[in-house]
């Protein structure tokens, strides 16, 4: 017999196998199967397969998807050994101490905003309510482990790994999507100390690349201004499957609007586009290789559009003042060819063959930037475009654009928005004015800001490399520390003041002026009661004790959610779209100061808030007091307040 032919079925659907099924399969066989051939992974595999080796594949087996996206029907992996070793090895300290059930909590932020810019929109939070959901160690982990760690190791310490899972975690967080800043807790996790420990790795690993990558894609967008389209297209250059999937999920919660990954619009609902490459456009050498019958919109016979566009090229050539001889006629073909296939979605790559000049005729120029210039230089691909959309409107069909992907992008945007609205005028054809013109070309920030200095007729741009490797900042540098254990505060000393911690578990406001801008975060200890609208309060800089200013927030919002308890998600949570909504708001809430890019003129005020001056340490909780042993310990942070009088 031979093998399931179920679409897109691989091999294996065991949950710790690096293979996915998108659909499953109704049928079953009535005879066991053989086992899942991954290494040290027992498994049967799918109900419809025979028991045939894993290797080789079959002929007409499908490409096999790859692990990790969160929609997937498959059974999740366990999480729990997404994690360093030594995270392992702490854990069997607390085991063999006793102190592994002791309550603890921790929180997971970054020490310096991104990009050297003032903020970061948190992103990867459900992926993490995800990872927790499925954070256990199955039997093969946890045989894994034995084999791995030192022989010493207590038995009942692996059988008490074998039963672990989130159920007693809890973890409040700021809303996915929302702007986030140094030194404040994106996410705060509590639970047993063990478990609490094992979460460091995965937790870190889920939120660290998710939140670069969205707040690259925030700063792009913030240069691109609302009106102009960002396609991600990093596909081919992002760091593996999972990277670009996450690229692809994340640039459009950082605002890009579309993506040219296909499995991730498949898995994420992310709307996805495309335009054509230059390998089809060189495929091409004459006419005489395109079938090129199309009827008309309206209905009718089947018309020769290659000769159409032909005719119409002529007619552009005479307006534009070039000879017609000069077009490169493989570039007509492929652009016939592509017309006729897709007459309702034609678009055209403009610079596959260069080197036409073009002498506008200036009557008929509606760009300002392009009267009395030197004759601009422009594509063959421009007349060619400019005919075969002018033969498909004579059909009643409509061009969707094109694009350029070398050269001045900005310049030439300009010129060939002439051309557009120079066709469009001479010919009575109101639209082509309009037609939009995208651009590639590893697009940096660097390439946005010169776009507006210049000004351009840009409406789309295709950003890749620059988007999703993050090459201006490799790593948000996410850390996730303890604060606390059996209800003491714990810190860490060292030279290095950066890397010291703030103690002690805390509530998370956000104080807002009367223009609506945030300009605080504002941490407290639990038990401290919440600052509140209109409330003046006294802030003391630390390090510059003498130095007290006073605040009035008009807004004040508690910023942490608790988003998962007793194992389970208890928090709605918001879909992609609901999220990339919440970030764009979340960043136009930002004065202007904050929203510089680069060297922004004001850093982000973030206050610790104790009681009294400072915060001291005994056997339990912090308590006041009148000495300043902790002032070291908290200089590098901005602040202090308390309520000031009345």
């Amino acid at each position: 017999m031979s093998p399931c032919l179920h679409p897109r079925v691989p091999l294996c659907c065991h949950p710790r196998c690096p293979l996915v099924l998108p659909s499953p399969c109704p049928l079953v066989l009535p005879f066991p199967l053989s086992p899942c051939r991954h290494p040290r992974v027992p498994s049967r595999c799918h109900p419809l397969l025979l028991p045939t080796p894993l290797f080789p594949l079959p002929p007409l087996t499908p490409p096999l998807l790859p692990v990790s996206p969160p929609l997937s029907p498959c059974p999740r992996p366990a999480m729990a050994p997404l994690a360093d070793l030594y995270q392992v090895s702490m854990a069997y300290g607390h085991w063999r101490a006793g102190r592994h059930r002791a309550p603890a909590a921790a929180e997971l932020f970054f020490r310096r905003p991104p990009f050297r810019g003032s903020f970061a929109l948190g992103a990867g939070l459900a992926e993490g309510l995800r990872g927790l959901r499925a954070f256990r160690f199955s039997a093969a982990d946890v045989a894994y482990l034995r084999s791995v760690l030192p022989s010493t190791i207590d038995d009942a310490f692996f059988d008490y790994l074998a039963t672990l899972d989130a159920s007693e975690v809890t973890v409040t967080a700021i809303p996915e999507g929302s702007v986030v800043f140094a030194r404040v807790p994106f996410l705060q996790v509590k639970g047993p100390l063990l478990v609490v420990q094992l979460l460091e790795t995965t937790l870190l690993c889920l939120v660290n690349y998710a939140s670069l990558v969205a707040t690259n894609a925030a700063r792009f967008r913030l240069l691109a201004g609302p009106d102009v389209k960002l396609i991600e297209m990093g596909l081919r250059c992002a760091q593996g499957p999972d990277g670009a999937l996450s690229a692809s999920r994340y640039s459009y919660i950082g605002g890009f609007d579309c993506t040219s990954n296909i499995l991730a619009g498949k898995l994420y609902g992310i709307p996805v586009r495309g335009t054509i490459a230059h390998s089809f456009i060189m495929s091409f050498r004459s006419l005489e290789e395109v079938q090129a019958r199309l009827p008309p919109r309206a209905g009718g016979d089947p018309v020769d559009l290659a000769g159409l566009a032909v005719s119409w090229l002529q007619r552009v050539c005479d307006l534009l003042r070039t000879p017609p001889g000069k077009a490169n006629q493989g570039e007509l073909a492929a652009f016939v060819s592509y017309a006729v296939t897709f007459p309702c979605d034609f678009q055209g790559l403009l610079d596959t063959y260069c080197g036409l000049e073009i002498m506008l005729d200036p009557p008929w120029i509606c760009v300002p930037v392009v009267i009395n210039a030197f004759p601009a230089r422009a594509r063959s691909g421009l007349p060619n475009f400019c005919a075969v959309a002018l033969a498909l409107h004579q059909l009643g069909y409509q061009a969707i654009g094109v694009r350029l992907d070398s050269g001045d992008l900005a310049q030439q945007s300009k010129e060939i928005r002439g051309v557009f609205q120079a066709c469009g005028a001479h010919f009575q054809v109101p639209w082509f004015g309009t037609i939009p013109i995208a651009v590639s070309n590893n697009i940096s920030e660097q390439s946005l800001e010169e776009f507006g200095r210049e000004g351009s007729e840009i409406d789309m741009i295709g950003i890749g490399t620059n988007l999703v490797t993050c090459p201006l900042q490799p790593s948000l540098g996410c850390v996730y520390k303890l604060v606390e254990v059996n209800g003491s505060p714990c810190l860490k000393l060292t030279e290095d003041e950066e890397k010291m911690t703030i103690p002690g578990m805390k509530t998370i406001y956000r104080l807002y002026d009367a223009a609506g801008h945030p300009f605080m975060d504002l941490m407290a200890l639990e038990e401290e009661p919440s600052p509140s609208a209109g409330q003046e309060l006294g802030i003391r800089v630390l390090g510059r004790l003498g130095e007290t200013t006073k605040v009035i927030p008009t807004t004040v919002e508690l910023l942490h959610r608790t988003y998962f308890r007793d194992g389970q998600v208890c928090e709605p949570l918001p879909s992609l779209p609901e999220v990339r909504t919440h970030a764009q708001v979340s960043l136009n809430l930002l004065s202007p100061a904050h929203r510089r890019l680069h060297e922004p003129q004001v850093t982000w005020d973030t206050h610790w808030t104790p009681m009294a001056d400072n915060l001291c340490f005994g056997n339990s909780k912090p308590h006041l007091c009148g000495h300043v042993p902790t002032l070291s310990i908290l200089a590098k942070f901005p602040g202090i307040w308390r309520p000031g009088p009345g």
